[in-house]
C-alpha cells in the first residue's frame, strides 16, 4: 500500500529544511517565494536543485526568464520566510520595504544583504517531479556570503532559528 499524503508531510515534518527566498526580475516586476527544498548537485559544473510547486507561478516566471537568485534567510528573518509564503502576495519589492537588498549581477534578481548567502543563479532545466518540478540551476556568482551566521529553519511547520 502507497503511503498516504498525510504520512509522507508528518513524517518530513521531522526534518529540519534550510529556507530560502527564490527570486526572479521579469519585464514587469519582481516576483519572489519562500522554498525549503533547496539542495546541492554538483560542485563542478556549480548546481544546486530546488523543488517548485509545478502549477506555481513561480516555476511559470523562472522558466519564462531563465534566471533567478536564491537567499539563504538567516536566523531572526522568518517573518520574510512568511510574507513569502503566503498566497496573493504583492510584488517582491513591496514585501522588502525597509529589508536592505541588492540586485544579483546576472540575473538582476534581488538578494538580502542580510542573507546567510545568495546565489545567483541560471536555469538549467526543469525536471517534473510529481506535483513539483526540479529547477536545475547553475551558481554565476554569490553575491552574498556571511560565513558563520546563523540560517533560518523549518521544522514540524514552524520557522525556527538554528542553534549557534
Amino acid at each position: 500500500m502507497p503511503v498516504s499524503r498525510a504520512d509522507f508531510s508528518a513524517a518530513l515534518r521531522q526534518y529540519p529544511a534550510g529556507v530560502a527566498l527564490l527570486t526572479v526580475r521579469d519585464d514587469i516586476d519582481d516576483v519572489g517565494a519562500t522554498v525549503t527544498s533547496v539542495t546541492s548537485v554538483s560542485a563542478d559544473p556549480p548546481l544546486v536543485a530546488v523543488g517548485l510547486s509545478a502549477d506555481g507561478y513561480p516555476a511559470e516566471v523562472l522558466e519564462a526568464v531563465g534566471t533567478c537568485a536564491l537567499t539563504v534567510l538567516a536566523a531572526g528573518q522568518a517573518i520574510l520566510a512568511s510574507r513569502f509564503s503566503s498566497a496573493g502576495r504583492p510584488s517582491a519589492r513591496h514585501l522588502l520595504e525597509a529589508v536592505p537588498w541588492s540586485r544579483a549581477p546576472h540575473s538582476d534578481a534581488i538578494v538580502l544583504d542580510g542573507g546567510v548567502v545568495a546565489l545567483d543563479c541560471r536555469l538549467e532545466r526543469l525536471v517534473p517531479a510529481g506535483d513539483h518540478v526540479l529547477a536545475l540551476l547553475v551558481v554565476e556568482a554569490v553575491p552574498v556570503l556571511h560565513d558563520g551566521s546563523a540560517p533560518l529553519l523549518r521544522l514540524r511547520g514552524r520557522y525556527v532559528d538554528a542553534p549557534g
